[in-house]
């Protein structure tokens, strides 16, 4: 699939997403005023530090509790959130990122809260190494697609010392402007107990693959009478962590109708076998 097709088919599925909620945000605003959402919030603890957490020395790992996603569908049938961030801190998680799009994602701010809750007890504080009679709590970010103050008092409401804002969905009256950026921190900041922390957490930049691994792949594809053509892709992908340390290539088969990343995405088995064998005759070769 081409990358211009990709972004295209991206394109369509956040637009879907983000006029679902502008569409479904008004219902949810008169159903639970606003001053309700605040008076919430002035009962409620100081949220935790989740900058602090995630910036603690050693291996950071802020894991995620999600039910499903529009690409992959269903990925937990017996999905319980508690249970799920439980496991992940006593494996060492640091934070934890809840998915609380209903529609899309299967996720509700029900199961923000029930995460809040189950990491309040005190077995789940991580002690402090610099001071060992110190500890501090697993922050609880809501990962969503916010677009709104209201959604943060929501968070917060609901528990969250965190959200995640993704600039990529925004439109220039949201924050995608600094403007309005300003606005929803100010929002935040009325709210007196939500935290709103913004950094750039990584950005990679392009990659060019090792011409001599590309090359061998066309080759073994071509002597299996299988047709090549090079494309870029648009998709962070882990060759990319591998390519400066080592000759890296990648290898894409075709999907049924170009689409991708999406329910609907359908490979032929002949195709991903014919690309796994592509793979072996490329991993032998290199071995010998």
């Amino acid at each position: 699939m081409s990358v211009s097709n990709q972004a295209k088919r991206r394109g369509t599925i956040l637009d879907e997403i983000m006029m679902y909620h502008r569409q479904q945000l008004p219902k949810t605003m008169r159903e639970v005023p606003l001053a309700d959402l605040r008076a919430v919030v002035g009962l409620a603890t100081p949220p935790l530090d989740f900058l602090a957490a995630v910036k603690s020395p050693g291996v950071s790992l802020i894991a995620e509790c999600k039910k499903a996603s529009p690409s992959r569908g269903l990925i937990a049938p017996r999905y319980n959130a508690a249970e799920i961030a439980e496991t992940y801190v006593r494996g060492g998680a640091r934070a934890i990122s809840v998915l609380t799009d209903g529609r899309h994602f299967q996720g509700s701010l029900a199961d923000l809260s029930a995460v809040k809750e189950a990491l309040r007890a005190p077995g789940r504080l991580i002690p402090d190494k610099k001071d060992p009679r110190r500890a501090r709590g697993i922050p609880v970010l809501r990962k969503d697609f916010i677009f709104h103050p209201y959604q943060l008092y929501e968070a917060r409401a609901a528990g969250a010392d965190a959200v995640l804002l993704i600039a990529a969905v925004l439109e220039g009256g949201d924050l995608g402007s600094l403007t309005v950026e300003r606005r929803l921190a100010q929002a935040a900041a009325a709210a007196e107990q939500v935290l709103v922390s913004r950094r750039r957490l990584a950005r990679f930049q392009p990659v060019v693959f090792d011409p001599d691994m590309v090359a061998m792949v066309e080759e073994t594809a071509g002597r299996m009478g299988l047709k090549v053509m090079r494309i870029a892709s648009g998709a962070g992908h882990d060759a990319q962590m591998f390519a400066p340390n080592c000759p890296t290539a990648m290898i894409f088969v075709p999907s049924q109708g170009g689409i991708s990343h999406n329910v609907a995405e359908y490979t032929a088995p002949q195709q991903v076998e014919a690309g796994a064998n592509v793979l072996l005759q490329v991993v032998l070769r290199r071995a010998t």
